[in-house]
């Protein structure tokens, strides 16, 4: 899989940053720190996801493991990528409370971008996505992790990617996180390609 990387680290990004950040957005200013992978990680989740079920209850339509993070042998950042779906992300009153309750704070706010919400944990780290169901990238977050975990050559690939990212100087994280966003689409219309694949993956979500 060949691409062609494009680090976009301008000024209205820089913007578009703070005005989705609650509270206040530190610059990262250095290079991605990655780990090798840690079969810690899964264990990390599936005690996390505990949490969430039980503070939430019937309100946790669904609870995935997502990111580096729960695709085995794949380097990551040492943060649990948690997808969280509800019925409505943009009604925080159902949901927030509770979980602040149990020591996770709301950083990020975007409503223009599938009320997307995004939740800090306390005892590990943690990002917590908050998406409302049928929303559109809740399936393309679990294709691509489904897909790397299932072609050893694609994960390999991404990883290459992750790499030679992390040796640049980011003024945020979400850059990094933004530069990645063509090798993950070329993935995912790899995978919707594989009708075969796509069928059965969409079916044991």
């Amino acid at each position: 899989m060949s691409v062609n990387i494009k680090i976009d680290e301008s000024e209205s990004k820089n913007e578009y940053i703070d005005k989705v950040t609650i509270g206040t957005q530190e610059p990262h200013n250095g290079k991605i720190v990655l780990e090798e992978y840690n079969m810690n990680w899964p264990v990390l989740f599936e005690c996390e996801a505990k949490r969430i079920r039980a503070v939430l209850g019937s309100k946790a339509l669904q609870i995935h493991h997502v990111g580096s993070t729960s695709v085995p042998g794949l380097c990551a950042k040492p943060i649990i990528d948690i997808l969280l779906v509800v019925s409505d992300s943009s009604n925080e009153t159902s949901y927030v409370p509770d979980l602040e309750a149990v020591g996770y704070t709301l950083r990020i706010r975007e409503p223009d971008w599938h009320q997307h919400r995004l939740l800090k944990g306390s005892g590990i780290d943690i990002n917590l996505h908050v998406f409302s169901e049928k929303t559109s990238e809740i399936e393309k977050m679990i294709i691509f992790r489904n897909w790397l975990r299932s072609h050893d050559d694609d994960r390999n690939e991404y990883e290459k990617v992750k790499r030679e990212l992390s040796q640049h100087i980011w003024r945020h994280i979400q850059h990094y996180a933004d530069a990645k966003t063509v090798v993950i689409e070329k993935t995912l219309i790899k995978a919707r390609l594989d009708a075969q694949y796509f069928s059965a993956i969409t079916d044991r979500r």
